[in-house]
């Protein structure tokens, strides 16, 4: 099984714009469409609360013919068009859909950050988890996502083999980002949200990159587009993940990046697993 996941940073944009960006993000998402894998997942999609528009869903007919989708998105009392996600699952897949809450703390459990599919024989998941904010002003209530998220998954793994994917906002280790030294109060890279992604592991689950290729070096999947030359210059931070239960970890075949050429911000991440 081939699988994809992404932060897009607005799905509208990428079908429907025709700004520098959006054309770039459209590239992106032709070549995932050319790996042709059996399922996508995509964060940040910052659709509104009813979904995808009627010309988003028919654009996606048309790029993504051979594909189901199913959505989350950000609702009341939550913030509009902010998080989200989506699935794209190749037609002959069947799985059942939920939108799980976890018990989350402010209006985290409002702000579609969670799709679960279930098959016969495990759970795929993904998650866009909330960043911990300017000025760390969102820590506390970071780390209360961490531990309820964390129970989640392990409340999955008890029943079926767990994937899960997305946007963690956390670079685990100082291999895991360029400049360790510089961003020890960064949001994404405190000793609060690594501990938090430690404790998530510990509980049975493998950092398939890791798993795969070892400590490899200089190897990210986002980069800031706030500094024009973060992506030239390979300052990158690894914050996105595919996670599996340890047992099928010897299951993964391949998990790494793909080229998304010059756009910075997320890159593709691809996991290939014997399941």
């Amino acid at each position: 099984m081939k699988l994809i996941s992404w932060n897009i940073d607005s799905l509208n944009a990428a079908l429907t714009s025709d700004s520098a960006r959006a054309l770039l993000s459209r590239e992106v998402l032709y070549t995932i469409k050319d790996h042709n894998p059996d399922i996508i997942a995509l964060q940040e999609t910052k659709l509104s609360g009813n979904g995808p528009t009627k010309k988003h869903v028919e654009i996606l007919k048309d790029m993504f013919a051979d594909y189901d989708f199913v959505w989350n998105s950000s609702v009341e009392p939550a913030r509009k068009g902010y998080a989200g996600t989506m699935f794209l699952y190749k037609k002959d897949l069947k799985p059942s859909v939920t939108h799980p809450t976890i018990g989350a703390p402010s209006t985290m459990d409002y702000e579609g950050r969670i799709i679960t599919l279930e098959f016969d024989d495990f759970f795929l998941t993904q998650v866009y988890t909330p960043n911990a904010g300017d000025g760390l002003n969102r820590l506390e209530e970071r780390q209360v996502w961490d531990a309820k998220y964390a129970d989640y998954l392990a409340d999955l793994d008890k029943s079926k083999y767990v994937i899960a994917t997305g946007d963690f906002n956390v670079a685990h280790k100082e291999i895991d980002l360029a400049h360790p030294e510089n961003n020890r109060k960064s949001a994404g890279f405190t000793d609060e949200e690594r501990q938090g992604f430690t404790n998530l592991l510990e509980k049975g689950f493998t950092d398939t990159f890791r798993h795969v290729n070892g400590d490899v070096t200089e190897a990210y999947t986002w980069w800031a587009q706030r500094v024009k030359t973060s992506k030239i210059n390979n300052s990158g931070w690894r914050i996105d993940y595919w996670l599996v239960s340890d047992r099928i970890a010897d299951k993964v075949t391949r998990s790494e990046m793909i080229d998304s050429g010059t756009r910075q911000d997320h890159t593709p991440i691809l996991l290939e697993i014997e399941i």
